[in-house]
């Protein structure tokens, strides 16, 4: 770039200002958000939002239909497609397409590689909803896990898109110093991903548990009580990931000195995670039709 190089503070304003130029979420997603937190919402209360979106309509079909369900025969009623995947998941799907739509295409990514993030991605999804059933947590709210895992480093993709030569050396210095991206990010921008995932929670006002997770995926002590347990199993997941190299979102060095205060957090050991290791493999291909769906918004 020429001229003088940028100060930090400049570069946090030109994320702020490309956040806030960033497409609001649809007025249907909005509406199926505020529907499925409403505790007495049924599936014709969420029919008749999404049956006015055709191309919603068509995903949550397509979705039901899709090798990720598996079914015997072809379900071809909205209503009940929507009481066969369950509201969480519905409303998840129209929250997916929606971020994919706006930030999952080709030229989002110019550091990062698109496919590599995305698998990446997935894999935290995966782990962190498998890790959920293993606490106990119930089937609905599973869901919620997989796409905190699916949505954890949205931050990221701002920051390479605006500031690739930054973002590129970012990525070198972590491998060099073989530390966490984050703080690779804090020394060459100023400030880190986690950061700018909060400001895109705050810009499409997504759930507070959506919102502490994009923000604190990385110290998640700092998230509130109620919180805790997700944005933790996330974090635990994102360790996973990034041990095992499922996909890459530049980080390949986790902060290993975590992994115990994480495991003792959750309750878990570090064998439960070690021991999932082939169903998320297989989980991983499954959701891959989760995010094409997600992603073909048109």
């Amino acid at each position: 770039m020429p001229g003088d190089p940028l100060t930090n503070e400049q570069r946090f304003a030109l994320i702020q200002k490309y956040i806030e130029r960033m497409p609001s979420l649809s007025t249907t997603v909005t509406k199926v958000l505020e529907v499925c937190n409403t505790p007495s919402t049924s599936a014709n209360d969420l029919n008749r939002v999404i049956a006015l979106d055709p191309v919603l309509t068509g995903q949550v079909l397509k979705l039901i239909n899709s090798a990720y369900y598996s079914l015997p025969n072809q379900i071809n009623s909205l209503t009940r497609a929507i009481i066969m995947l369950g509201i969480n998941t519905v409303k998840n799907l129209a929250l997916s397409t929606a971020v994919l739509g706006s930030m999952g295409r080709e030229d989002s990514f110019r550091s990062l590689s698109m496919d590599a993030f995305w698998t990446h991605s997935l894999c935290v999804g995966v782990m962190a909803k498998a890790l959920a059933g293993l606490k106990g947590i119930p089937g609905m709210m599973q869901e919620e896990f997989f796409v905190a895992g699916l949505l954890h480093d949205l931050g990221k993709i701002p920051l390479n898109n605006c500031f690739a030569e930054e973002y590129r050396q970012a990525m070198e210095l972590s491998t060099i110093e073989q530390g966490p991206l984050s703080q690779a990010e804090e020394m060459m921008l100023g400030f880190d991903h986690s950061r700018a995932g909060k400001m895109i929670a705050d810009k499409w006002q997504l759930n507070l548990g959506l919102t502490e997770l994009l923000r604190f995926h990385h110290t998640p002590e700092k998230a509130s009580a109620n919180h805790q347990q997700l944005v933790a199993v996330v974090a635990l997941a994102n360790i996973y990931a990034n041990l095992f190299d499922v996909g890459s979102a530049g980080d390949r060095y986790p902060d290993m000195s975590r992994i115990n205060e994480l495991l003792s957090q959750v309750g878990l050991k570090w064998l439960d995670l070690s021991s999932l290791h082939l169903v998320v493999q297989q989980e991983i291909e499954k959701a891959q039709i989760f995010l094409q769906v997600a992603r073909e918004t048109a």
